[in-house]
């Protein structure tokens, strides 16, 4: 199963690409969508639009899961990030993938077994499952690869319950 996991964002949207078979995790890709801040909004949107197109038609993912968003105190960063993640949403709809989203506590709970830890405990484990060589880096793409890592060690849970 080809899984792309993304953090949702502006600025800077994480994807992780990851291949699983349910015991073994192969990394496929992984990165950002860097947008550019002097850029208006709407052709930062555009461009997230095409390059998760691209992504898709490359790698023909199995599932896309992303990260649900949690209230952010500032609330231009919520808003901007909300239709990051709604040019997201929309593109892995339109592709016909199948989408499943995830919190940011399901995520903890299923790399580290611990809903409140810590962002580097997250990172390491990350790089131990996907036997990687170092963090992954941007924190968005760590992030990413944790929510793939989230479906596939749910997706068991999934086929199992009949969704």
């Amino acid at each position: 199963m080809v899984v792309i996991g993304i953090d949702p964002g502006l600025a800077l949207m994480g994807f992780g690409v990851i291949e699983s078979d349910g015991y073994r995790f192969k990394v496929l890709d992984y990165g950002v969508i860097d947008t550019p801040a002097h850029t208006n909004d709407g052709d930062r949107l555009l461009q997230i639009w095409n390059e998760l197109n691209a992504m898709f038609q490359k790698y023909k993912p199995d599932a896309v899961s992303i990260e649900e968003l949690f209230f952010n105190k500032n609330v231009k960063t919520a808003i901007s990030v909300a239709q990051a993640r709604g040019v997201a949403l929309l593109a892995v709809k339109a592709a016909g993938i199948p989408l499943y989203e995830y919190t940011p506590l399901q995520a903890k709970q299923a790399v580290v077994g611990y809903g409140r830890a810590e962002k580097m405990q997250i990172q390491l484990m990350v790089k131990t499952i996907l036997n990687l060589k170092e963090i992954p880096k941007p924190d968005d793409a760590a992030d990413a690869l944790a929510i793939a890592i989230t479906h596939v060690n749910n997706a068991g849970m999934i086929r199992a319950n009949g969704r």
